[in-house]
Formats: C-alpha cells, structure tokens, sequence
C-alpha cells in the first residue's frame, strides 16, 4: 500500500510539473504586437483616435475599412487569408463570399491613393501589408 502512495504522489509530482511548464511556455509566447499609432513612411493610422492620413492629408475610411487596414498593418508582412480577414475584421466564423474581401480592398486602395501601394495581393492566397 505504502507503494501505491508513493507511486501516486510521484504521479502527481510529474503532471503537476508538466502543467507548471506549459503555462510558463504559454505565458512566454510572444503576443502579436497591436500598436495603437502605426507610421509608415507617408502612412499615419493613429488606431486610438480612428483617423488615417496620406502624406498629411486626412483619409476617410468607413468603420470596416478602418479595421482591414489596421489588421493589416499590425501584422505587417504576414499574408492574411480571406478567411481569416473575414473572421478577424467582420468576425464571421462561417464562410461567406470572399468577394467581399476584394471588394472592401479595391475601396480601401482607391481612398488610400499613392499610399496602395503598401497593400499586396498575394494571388489565390490574400493580402499583406508590405514596406515597399
């Protein structure tokens, strides 16, 4: 019987131990930065006060296209799946028309005029922020 208990406590010991570590690791994972002013040689989205401008001039952008680019710009680099714009800037968590994406980009392209050219299409895929 002494066996058992001992056999128990170290069970408890390793799985205890094994859950410490993991929600060490977690807590070390590197959270996606989310900057509240993002500035981009003529781009300035200031995120807090929901205004963006091209080489100084003021940029009106609907609520959704304000969001689609900041999404975009916080993950600069990084190409975003339709679904995942979908899901993150609309929040929908079942598919719809991806068209949708493509049409809310072509607008935000247009109001964003020299300042597009940060926006890249990555065929089939999505879209990503660049620094070109």
């Amino acid at each position: 019987m002494r066996a058992g208990f001992f056999q128990l406590c170290e069970q408890f010991e390793t799985r205890e131990l094994v859950l410490r570590v993991k929600r060490l690791l977690k807590s070390g994972e590197k959270a996606e930065e989310k900057s509240d002013h993002i500035e981009w040689k003529e781009l300035v989205v200031d995120v807090s006060r929901h205004q963006v401008t091209v080489k100084g001039k003021p940029v009106e952008l609907t609520a959704t296209e304000f969001k689609l680019l900041t999404v975009l710009a916080q993950r600069k680099g990084r190409v975003q799946s339709r679904d995942q714009l979908l899901h993150d800037v609309w929040e929908y968590d079942n598919l719809i028309d991806t068209r949708t994406v493509d049409t809310h980009m072509r607008r935000l392209r247009d109001k964003l005029g020299t300042a597009a050219k940060y926006l890249d299409t990555v065929r089939g895929v999505g879209y990503r922020f660049v620094e070109g």
